[in-house]
């Protein structure tokens, strides 16, 4: 009986892998968006006038207040109510509000949607890894998580060559509005090819823990 049990944890097939590409996709825009107004931090203050310690408000610390206060409240929610929704929903805030960061005429405007950039993006990385934890048995969980985990370099790399590269033709402002917008039709594409899994589903029985 045991030896069934184990057999059948161990089918996996392509799907989970589907699953983990479309959630490694928008974490790497997920940290893509994150790093991009540091990357074109020298433009955007010679633009609006802004100080060193101005941008470095936007880009380290109204960032990382909102992120972190609501990562929280975010995860809790996960663990209630529908993942990929929560993951998708955050997607598209974290874009949309990205996207604004390259409308932004003055230091206010860049702070508010640099929080709002901070909100979307708590609701990326612990909704994305329970999903992903549903989808694999124990034995290849960390596997499948190391490969969600490459959106990071990966969003750092794209992040440094494409934001640069957009500035530099473009303007800063376009640079933005360019990695928001896949980021919008990444979470649609969420929406309609992941699906929710059973929560708990490679759990042991109850009476196997008692």
């Amino acid at each position: 009986m045991k030896q069934t049990a184990t057999a059948t944890s161990d089918r996996v097939g392509w799907y989970p892998y589907v699953v983990v590409l479309m959630l490694g996709l928008v974490y790497t825009f997920n940290y893509l968006d994150r790093q991009i107004l540091a990357i074109l931090a020298e433009p955007i203050k010679a633009d609006l006038g802004l100080t060193d310690t101005q941008i470095g408000m936007v880009s380290g610390l109204m960032f990382a207040v909102f992120y972190t206060v609501f990562g929280v409240p975010i995860a809790w929610l996960a663990d209630r109510s529908h993942r990929v929704g929560i993951v998708a929903v955050a997607c598209t805030m974290w874009s949309v509000f990205c996207g604004l960061c390259g409308m932004a005429q003055n230091y206010t405007h860049l702070v508010l949607a640099r929080i709002g950039v901070g909100i979307g993006e708590a609701g990326g990385a612990s909704p994305s890894m329970s999903v992903i934890s549903d989808y694999f048995p124990p034995h290849r969980r960390g596997g499948a998580i190391g490969l969600f985990s490459l959106g990071v370099p990966l969003g750092a790399t794209i992040g440094v060559a494409f934001g640069a590269w957009v500035a530099a033709h473009y303007g800063w402002r376009q640079a933005f509005i360019a990695v928001a917008v896949p980021g919008v039709v990444l979470s649609l594409l969420l929406i309609l090819f992941v699906r929710e899994p059973k929560r708990g589903r490679f759990d042991p029985p109850l009476e196997a823990k008692a």
